[in-house]
């Protein structure tokens, strides 16, 4: 299980390149000195989510419609007990979401592209009242291509430029790292 240890040393290690961002990531650091279960998604005061960036050798970036949100958005969701880190559980749901397996796939940095706080709305049907969601954003790349998506969250999947990412910084944390590596 990932601990609170190390979402707080990933979170300052992403500070320490982003400083600009503390503010942002205030409420993070607040539920972590008040000792909320982070990787529990049953935290209401706040949790920790996954998410995969994934670029391809043009430099698109992979998008899925989530059938819940009815929205395109990156492959990414709630932490498991199995996950031990949180690169590991990016590349879980990415897998989980898409099919393209984390052999086919390479870290483009060691820490997060991104850290992004948001608020997740109630929802009666789930049982959860509105909370926060911790989402930390790896980036990757792949040659590979999708090969089955999970449908009972998943219903398309397709490659579009990076300059549709939206939040606070993603686009921008994600163009500048495939122009450092084109």
């Amino acid at each position: 299980m990932i601990t609170n240890a190390h979402i707080r040393a990933t979170a300052e290690a992403y500070l320490r390149e982003h400083p600009q961002v503390s503010d942002e990531l205030a409420p993070l650091f607040g539920l972590l000195g008040q000792d909320a279960q982070l990787a529990s998604r049953k935290e209401f005061r706040g949790h920790v989510t996954a998410g995969a960036i994934l670029a391809d050798t043009e430099g698109r970036i992979l998008f899925i419609e989530h059938v819940a949100l009815a929205r395109w958005l990156t492959p990414g969701g709630h932490l498991e007990d199995q996950d031990e880190e949180l690169m590991q559980a990016a590349l879980r749901e990415l897998a989980e979401e898409t099919g393209i397996q984390p052999q086919h796939v390479v870290p483009l940095l060691d820490s997060p592209v991104h850290i992004d706080v948001h608020t997740i709305p109630d929802s009666s049907a789930k049982g959860e009242p509105e909370h926060q969601h911790i989402d930390f954003r790896y980036l990757f790349a792949t040659g590979a291509d999708v090969t089955q998506l999970q449908t009972e969250e998943v219903s398309g999947s397709a490659w579009h430029e990076a300059d549709l990412l939206r939040g606070g910084g993603l686009k921008e944390n994600v163009m500048r790292v495939l122009k450092e590596r084109a």
